[in-house]
């Protein structure tokens, strides 16, 4: 990273990454949001094109959800919007995004710097709105925030959701929101019927894995990003992923090393939960 300016909002302070592109990272572990490719790129490459959020507007039917967790500088939910902007009169639903945040400062921060993230600036009136009132919203497009811990929301209603965008912090900085718990909760707001929800995450390590099959989820890799050759789907239907783990995967988590889920020992009702898990059926 070079090191000009680094404006600061309480625990976050903007950087520039070695490739140019500006990013938000946090002061006490040190961790750069989307630090690979930039965050327009990965946003768009992994949270937006992977699951065809176009094509899934241009169809008709009820509102499309997407639960964004860890709005972070917006970049994810951004992007969302301005794919459904894009299609115009060619959008057949609604999008409806709803984020959650714990922590504003990302998102002043990358505001703040238009050059940076000039990607947010069709936006602007959006993201402010949404920090002064909790919503915001145009013909056709509703966005609202849950700030907060996310858990409370997690336990209250929610719109359902037929797409998850998966971001908050790593597991190393940010343990809370990777367990078990957390993820089943996460599960019991995604869609059943039609072609189910998808869940995407940038992490791709083994007990991230394990802990989704665990909360419910099935699972499969998910695209590259950057340096990272695999990130991770999952999904409410086993037939909507498009590379599901398979019995050579469940080979490999019995050699490794990392075979517990996060937050968690490896326990023999845990071992049996995953090996009876109906993704190897």
């Amino acid at each position: 990273m070079s090191e000009p300016s680094h404006p600061r909002d309480g625990d976050f302070e903007l950087v520039t990454l070695r490739n140019g592109h500006r990013a938000v990272r946090h002061l006490g572990h040190g961790e750069v949001m989307h630090p690979a490719v930039g965050p327009w790129q990965e946003a768009l490459r992994l949270y937006v094109d992977q699951p065809g959020l176009a094509d899934r507007l241009r169809k008709p039917g009820p509102p499309l959800v997407i639960h964004d967790v860890g709005l972070g500088a917006a970049t994810n939910a951004v992007a969302a919007l301005t794919r459904a902007r894009e299609l115009g009169p060619q959008r057949a639903r609604d999008l409806h995004v709803v984020s959650f945040e714990v922590d504003l400062a990302p998102l002043r921060l990358a505001l703040a710097d238009a050059e940076g993230f000039p990607f947010l600036q069709p936006f602007r009136e959006a993201c402010e709105g949404l920090m002064k009132h909790g919503t915001w919203s145009e013909p056709g497009i509703r966005w609202e925030l849950k700030l907060g811990d996310a858990v409370p929301f997690l336990d209250a209603v929610l719109p359902t959701a037929d797409l998850v965008f998966f971001d908050p912090f790593s597991p190393a900085s940010n343990p809370d929101m990777w367990t078990e718990a957390v993820l089943a909760r996460v599960r019991r707001h995604c869609r059943e019927d039609g072609e189910g929800a998808l869940l995407m995450t940038y992490s791709a390590a083994t007990p991230t894995r394990v802990t989704l099959l665990l909360a419910g989820f099935y699972v499969g890799a998910g695209v590259s990003t950057g340096a990272k050759g695999e990130t991770t789907v999952a999904s409410t239907r086993y037939e909507t992923l498009a590379a599901p783990l398979g019995t050579r995967w469940l080979e490999r988590w019995e050699r490794s090393s990392s075979r517990a889920p996060h937050g968690a020992t490896l326990t023999p009702e845990v071992e049996r939960r995953l090996r009876t898990h109906p993704q190897w059926r």
